[in-house]
């Protein structure tokens, strides 16, 4: 019988499946997240009241992260009774097909509230295959990883998000600049959305060749797959649930940076005045410098574990978000670009490079895709709602940036915290050894294999 030394392992086909499926997810939430700053407001809503339909905008990107938590349960499921293979060619056709069709919807102006009906009901199915997504990406990298580079391969998942989020801006920046304000809202934000196509076509044809993980395989071999994984979950490894879930709230950055920044500096409610064109210019830059520093920072964990990384890119992240709305509010150019892409580009880059590691560190082969799944999905709901709430305190005033900035550094500490009292020196552990239970049991593994 093969134990999971003896299967083949694939770690950079697997790595690069995963690149492939976050690059289309990152895709779709930050062109839905440019388009609900810039151009829902005025064509998936009545007019009138210009706050209230952004905050109304801003809601419908977060009702994806209400149906993540409830599609983890079915998700993180299927991933660990089925196989990693399955869930990843499963949500990679529901993103893209649900993505495609927002590009299809009528408007308000055409069909009144159908219009902002038919959004959320695709925002849903989006959440639900995002549920799976990177849980399964990450497992599927980080099961087919050397033991001593498992960090590296399963931070091409988050490289992948910055490629999406690359890819986003750089789609809308021609639009932005060739078409009129009336072509962009008639038509031209239709595009990015139904070329998403491209990458759903790439990614499956990647996805559909790649093999099953090692780990799994083996136990499916040694009939030791859970038939109730939730069961197992809940009953064995709820603590490191609750601490994936709060350690989770630090993606609320990324879409602080995304979407409400951007909304903050170009809407007219605040009266800053930055084009829209440079704050695009901006993620696009900061995302291009995390796809070069996210892998650094990996293999950095490779080597002295994932808590010193994230913990300081957490706190780090605490500080430069208060000094980046701080920039955005003085309307100082060069003081948010340096910030800005310092925050996105390297700081924030820490802890997104080593969360899939970290958190896969926490769980068993068994349970592990349920396990990441459900904690990050629950956690990441703040983060999707970050706009919504930010939105609400700014209340229309330019000044209540404070308020938005100490709501992030509270969501930082949280996550900073939660990765202190874990587990420590996961790294040194075989895969096939994760999941022990006992402090005493865990530092004789690392022990034995260091």
């Amino acid at each position: 019988m093969n134990t999971p030394s003896d299967l083949v392992r694939t770690p950079r086909r697997a790595a690069v499946a995963a690149w492939f499926g976050s690059a289309l997810e990152y895709y779709d939430l930050a062109i839905y997240g440019t388009a609900a700053a810039l151009v829902f407001p005025d064509i998936f809503f009545p007019e009138g009241n210009d706050s209230a339909a952004t905050i109304a905008a801003f809601a419908t990107f977060g009702v994806a992260y209400v149906a993540r938590p409830i599609g983890s349960f079915l998700m993180g499921h299927i991933g660990d009774r089925l196989g990693r293979k399955t869930i990843m060619v499963g949500t990679l056709l529901l993103m893209g097909t649900s993505t495609f069709l927002v590009g299809c919807l009528p408007t308000y102006h055409q069909v009144g509230l159908l219009a902002p009906t038919l959004l959320v009901i695709l925002r849903l199915l989006q959440g639900l295959s995002a549920a799976g997504e990177q849980a399964g990406a990450n497992s599927m990298s980080f099961e087919h990883a050397p033991d001593n580079e498992r960090g590296f391969f399963t931070s091409f998942t988050l490289s992948g998000t910055q490629g999406g989020q690359v890819l986003a801006p750089a789609v809308f920046l021609p639009l932005a600049a060739v078409l009129s304000d009336d072509q962009l809202q008639a038509w031209g934000w239709r595009v990015p959305f139904l070329l998403s196509a491209i990458v759903v076509f790439v990614g499956l044809y990647i996805r559909l060749k790649l093999e099953e993980t090692p780990e799994f395989r083996a136990e499916e071999q040694q009939d030791e797959v859970a038939k109730a994984p939730l069961g197992v979950l809940f009953r064995d490894h709820w603590q490191n649930v609750l601490r994936v879930f709060f350690a989770a709230f630090i993606a609320m950055v990324n879409t602080m940076f995304q979407v409400f920044a951007l909304n903050f500096a170009t809407s007219d409610d605040f009266g800053i005045g930055f084009s829209n064109t440079f704050m695009l210019w901006l993620a696009i830059v900061a995302n291009l410098v995390a796809i070069c520093t996210i892998p650094f920072w990996a293999r950095l964990s490779d080597r002295v574990g994932r808590k010193p990384v994230f913990v300081t890119g957490v706190l780090g992240s605490a500080v430069l978000v208060t000094a980046f709305l701080g920039a955005i509010s003085s309307g100082s150019h060069a003081l948010t670009f340096g910030l800005g892409v310092l925050l996105a580009g390297v700081v924030y880059s820490m802890p997104n490079a080593v969360w899939p590691a970290t958190y896969a560190e926490y769980f068993p082969t068994r349970v592990r895709l349920s396990g990441m799944a459900i904690g990050t999905q629950f956690g990441f709901a703040l983060a999707g709602f970050t706009p919504t709430i930010a939105g609400w305190l700014m209340d229309g005033n330019a000044d209540n940036w404070v308020k938005v900035a100490a709501f992030a550094v509270g969501a930082c500490v949280i996550s900073a915290v939660a990765v202190i009292t874990g587990p420590a020196a996961t790294h040194l552990v075989a895969t096939r050894k994760i999941g022990v239970t006992s402090r005493a049991a865990l530092r004789s593994s690392v022990v034995s294999q260091a």
